[in-house]
């Protein structure tokens, strides 16, 4: 007797797909939302592509395919906020460093310009 199975969606397809859209919408706010976010959709991208390699007869091809925009766009997303957040700290660190303007005294010190 042969076995009737029923194809259903990955649990965190969707889930993930928006997630990482959001994590690219918020990547210019101010980086560490972005951040977990794509963290987030990642690690349930990961979690869901192990149960689609383990049965991939048993889910639909539309929602892997979900699940692998879901991830690329994750991937995209954290480079860009990793990137947002090294701005930030190297744009706090130059503040307090160089505060009013003190570049400008050390050029005249050592004879530049």
């Amino acid at each position: 007797m042969e076995e009737i199975r029923f194809q259903q969606p990955l649990p965190n397809a969707n889930l993930v797909l928006t997630l990482a859209v959001l994590s690219l919408v918020t990547c210019c706010c101010f980086g560490l939302t972005g951040f977990v976010l794509a963290a987030i959709a990642l690690v349930l991208a990961n979690k869901d592509l192990r149960l689609y390699t383990e049965n991939p007869g048993n889910y639909f091809a539309s929602s892997y395919s979900n699940l692998s925009t879901g991830r690329v766009l994750a991937v995209i997303s954290l480079i860009l906020n990793s990137g947002v957040i090294v701005m930030m700290i190297l744009k706090i660190f130059f503040a307090i460093l160089f505060p009013f303007g003190f570049l400008n005294g050390w050029f005249d010190q050592i004879g530049c310009w």
